[in-house]
């Protein structure tokens, strides 16, 4: 699979075919380039490639002094793998396997710490660990097409710290049950979690179209995880009466 960009005009068209590859950046590739035919130089070509972000080639052909009045470039997503399932292995190992931390379990175990400080120490790191530009988007993409990298993490997410936080939601609200989830229990937990993903949204989806007015003082990552953490124990609180 591959994205392909043309371009022919009476200046250099190199600009204008960077721009193209940025625009198809949403699909994912691996690997980038452009090449231009100079008609200023008798027809000479030029070519530039490079593995990884646009800005990466971008970088590069400016510093070959690349440039063309026609051009074409392109991004390859399968040129460095044998099979498609081999390229969503490597993405999924890179973009969650290597990020995720098996210290999150371990704090969430730990008897020592309150539930409260569990679930803000928690995603206050999950927030600065996982929600980066790349996890961001290849998740909403996966959700959006076949499933595959975003039905993968979350049965990451249900098999490992999910059920140690409504275990330690039972516990801020003197629950002592050991009955699996309820579907209310777990929507309460998505809810705050989507809350704690919008983060992640704000950054790398809407990024300077969503414009916050600067006049009024603005919270940190840290004091919005820390607003709607307790805002979640709260609700809970309310919704999970506490068993006698």
């Amino acid at each position: 699979m591959c994205g392909i960009v043309g371009a022919i005009a009476k200046r250099n068209v190199v600009p204008i075919l960077i721009g193209g590859l940025k625009r198809l950046e949403y699909r994912g590739y691996d690997s980038a380039g452009v090449a231009v035919v100079d008609g200023k130089d008798k027809g000479k070509l030029q070519r530039v490639r490079s593995t990884g972000r646009v800005a990466q080639l971008e970088k590069l052909s400016q510093a070959e002094h690349v440039s063309g009045e026609l051009g074409i470039a392109h991004t390859l997503l399968y040129h460095y793998f044998p099979t498609k399932q081999d390229l969503i292995d490597r993405v999924y190992q890179e973009v969650v396997v290597q990020r995720w931390k098996p210290e999150w379990e371990e704090l969430l175990n730990d008897p020592k710490i309150s539930p409260e400080q569990k679930l803000l120490d928690f995603y206050i790191d999950y927030a600065q660990t996982i929600l980066t530009f790349d996890f961001v988007r290849i998740l909403i993409f996966s959700g959006l097409a076949d499933k595959v990298i975003s039905d993968r993490f979350f049965n990451l997410l249900q098999t490992t710290v999910i059920p140690k936080l409504i275990r330690e939601t039972r516990r801020y609200c003197g629950i002592k049950g050991q009955k699996k989830p309820t579907s209310q229990e777990i929507e309460h937990l998505m809810g705050l979690h989507g809350g704690i993903f919008y983060l992640g949204i704000r950054r790398w989806i809407y990024g300077p179209s969503f414009r916050i007015d600067m006049s009024a003082p603005t919270q940190t990552d840290n004091e919005i995880v820390q607003e709607r953490v307790t805002s979640y124990l709260l609700a809970a609180q309310s919704l999970f009466k506490k068993e006698t």
